[in-house]
């Protein structure tokens, strides 16, 4: 239940919050609607498998963000010294999808108070994070944090880093897709599994697949 509340207030919010804001970032998009919005929730399975089925959504592309050292691999990343989390760049068509949706569709996605952590993953590559891409998506992270911050959603304080966008390196291809195509190995079936049909029941009327 709280997590449907966690959709309403951030959705009953979309249309509202920062227009001038939002104004600005209209002038500057392309002909294309396609954008991109670059989240970590920890394992960057869990978080492709959710995101892809959202419509609206074109790519989930699986990768590192927010770190310190070039062309890293997933075991340099593993290590977590190279500063990075394991992160997604979401490319979405914003006439089918906001940026606000998505931003509901992160809080429901994990738990934003953990630090550095997701369950039994642990480590600095498994924080939570969004990187903006503009100051539209910035105003719109941080207003939402504050919002669900101010309503106690969360038993503790939303620990998410806001911090810009800056270089993402796409994951091995072993990465791509994980879930759907491993769906019977163990951390999809009883990790990411049951956590997609949490994800599924608080999206429905917005997946791809009814």
């Amino acid at each position: 239940m709280k997590k449907i509340i966690f959709y309403l207030i951030l959705v009953l919010c979309s249309h509202a919050v920062l227009a001038q804001t939002s104004k600005v970032h209209a002038k500057n998009l392309h002909a294309s609607k396609l954008d991109t919005a670059t989240f970590a929730t920890g394992c960057f399975w869990c978080t492709q498998a959710k995101f892809q089925e959202l419509i609206g959504v074109e790519t989930v592309v699986a990768g590192f963000a927010g770190g310190h050292v070039a062309n890293p691999s997933y075991e340099e990343v593993c290590t977590g010294t190279t500063g990075h989390a394991e992160a997604c760049n979401i490319i979405y068509d914003s006439s089918k999808i906001s940026y606000d949706e998505l931003l509901a569709a992160f809080f429901t996605a994990h738990d934003p108070t953990q630090l550095n952590r997701q369950g039994n993953d642990v480590g600095t590559q498994y924080r939570s994070a969004i990187f903006y891409h503009n100051a539209m998506q910035k105003a719109k992270a941080v207003y939402y944090i504050q919002k669900l911050n101010e309503a106690k959603a969360y038993k503790a304080k939303i620990v998410t880093q806001v911090v810009p966008y800056t270089v993402f390196y796409k994951a091995e291809d072993y990465h791509q897709d994980y879930y759907n195509l491993n769906i019977n190995q163990p951390y999809c079936k009883f990790v990411i599994q049951p956590e997609l049909e949490k994800f599924r029941q608080v999206f429905k009327g917005k997946l791809k697949q009814q």
